[in-house]
């Protein structure tokens, strides 16, 4: 097992040069988010993972069996990899990421250019609800500031209605 990649893995590299010839551009394996997503795309706000079928239980995939030898360790082993998969996406949900999983037979060369199309669209879209987000985030401030100064005005007056009237008694 010490020979298995984690990253560079051949469905890795061929999901990257695919979006990069569709422009995209991303960063490779970012050690600042949780589980080290395969490829970030920080203009788009999605992460996208590559996932082995056999080593992250693709169910009713034909790469995913379970050996014969020793079936119990990797039963276990699969399990616990597809419950840190599930603790990692519900991490960078929080912090606002969008998740996209590929599965490595999805990246086969009959399905890489529907696959690669697929997770431009979700990219895009994603883009875009970000973009929304971040303008409304922007508005809401915008009139946050004009109601403070609204209120801050009116303080100002009352105040110095207060003081024209102490100031005559």
């Amino acid at each position: 097992m010490s020979r298995v990649r984690s990253k560079n893995t051949k469905p890795e590299i061929l999901l990257r040069k695919a979006l990069w010839r569709l422009g995209f551009r991303y960063i490779v394996n970012d050690h600042r988010l949780p589980g080290s997503p395969d490829i970030v795309l920080p203009k788009y706000r999605t992460v996208v993972f590559v996932h082995g079928c056999f080593w992250h239980g693709h169910i009713g995939c034909k790469k995913y069996t379970i050996p014969d030898t020793n079936p119990v360790f990797w039963s276990t082993k699969i399990v616990r990899n597809q419950a840190r998969d599930q603790d990692v996406w519900r991490q960078l949900e929080a912090k606002g990421w969008n998740v996209i999983v590929i599965w490595e037979c999805e990246l086969s060369k009959n399905r890489i250019l529907d696959t690669t199309n697929r997770i431009a669209s979700q990219v895009k879209e994603n883009g875009l609800i970000y973009l929304h987000r971040l303008h409304e985030r922007s508005n809401r401030r915008k009139s946050l500031k004009e109601e403070n100064k609204e209120r801050q005005a009116k303080e100002a007056a009352a105040l110095k209605e207060i003081n024209a009237i102490c100031g005559n008694v």
